[in-house]
């Protein structure tokens, strides 16, 4: 093992295809990354100017938006500049440092949709005492808390990866790095490493949507119990977008994963991975806007204030009378 090189860098494969191929690629991405950066942001800047919306569960929101710009900023930008020159080579540290922010804002969004699941629970099942129970010390909790959890998994999984030898191959075949990919290029045996990610990340998907459905069988218990027609559809109109977040994110995640290895092909996985790092934050906001009365009303009242300041007519020109203009 002494005479062997070990690896220094390692060369992001990408997508198949020629020029054409890589410019269509690039075009997508670029148009999924700005849609979701200017689209999570838009949100962001919306909760924060109306005070209407300063609630537990639009905190919740901004929290989530401003997780998706950071999650797709991980993985766009270096899939745009792969798609636009040959060299499709990472260094070792850069490489380490997409996998932990890629790992670390994964499991916060796991554990942000399971605090927000919690959060329309106590707002359906438990109105009166909603405002007591979600205190904005204990919002701030959930969050720091799913940060945290990202933290330590992060942490775990970048330690033990980036700590096998790489001696060997240095081609990862996908736009990002991943663990599985990793793992196969690793000289050391890696069954400690495998054995880790199935409990830890299996544990952290079943944990988090444990919570989501049991939070869910309890709203919707409580939906079915309400006498009249729009009494249902109003509770469950505040769930609802929030819901086919759920079921975009975790859906995608039980698909990547869940799935037998012997029916994934790589460029199966690829795609997919473009979805729940790409296409799902892009997807968030406009769920949010295009389900949620809330802010289609904030974004009305917006639309309002704007043209109300751009229609105001500015102070009349005064001449200085000590002005002289020359003829």
């Amino acid at each position: 093992m002494s005479n062997v090189t070990r690896v220094s860098e390692f060369v992001l494969l990408g997508f198949r295809g020629g020029p054409g191929v890589q410019t269509v690629l690039f075009l997508l991405f670029l148009v999924l990354y700005v849609a979701a950066v200017v689209g999570n942001l838009g949100m962001v800047a919306i909760i924060q100017a109306d005070a209407q919306l300063h609630t537990p569960m639009y905190a919740f929101l901004q929290s989530l938006s401003l997780l998706d710009v950071c999650y797709s900023s991980t993985i766009a930008p270096r899939a745009l500049l792969n798609c636009l020159r040959r060299d499709h080579t990472i260094s070792f540290g850069a490489c380490a440092a997409q996998f932990f922010f890629l790992s670390l804002f994964g499991t916060t969004e796991a554990f942000l949709l399971a605090a927000m699941a919690y959060d329309r629970f106590k707002a359906i099942c438990s109105p009166l005492l909603y405002s007591a129970s979600m205190s904005p010390p204990l919002c701030a909790l959930l969050v720091s808390g799913s940060y945290l959890w990202g933290v330590l998994n992060a942490s775990t999984q970048t330690a033990m990866t980036f700590t096998l030898s790489f001696c060997g191959a240095n081609q990862v075949n996908d736009f990002f790095c991943d663990v599985p990919p990793l793992l196969s290029l690793s000289c050391s045996d890696t069954s400690v490493n495998q054995l880790v990610l199935l409990g830890l990340c299996g544990s952290i998907i079943v944990s988090t949507f444990a919570v989501v459905l049991v939070s869910y069988v309890y709203i919707v218990s409580t939906i079915l119990r309400i006498r009249s027609q729009q009494g249902r559809r109003k509770a469950f109109s505040t769930c609802a977008s929030h819901l086919a977040a759920v079921c975009l994110f975790f859906g995608t995640v039980f698909f990547m994963y869940a799935q037998p290895s012997a029916i994934s092909s790589l460029e199966h996985s690829k795609v997919v991975s473009v979805f729940y790092t790409v296409v799902i934050p892009t997807l968030n906001p406009l769920i949010y806007s295009l389900r949620n009365r809330d802010v289609q009303r904030a974004l009305r009242r917006s639309g309002r204030q704007l043209s109300v300041l751009l229609m105001r007519p500015g102070p009349a020109w005064r001449p200085d009378s000590h002005c002289c203009c020359p003829l």
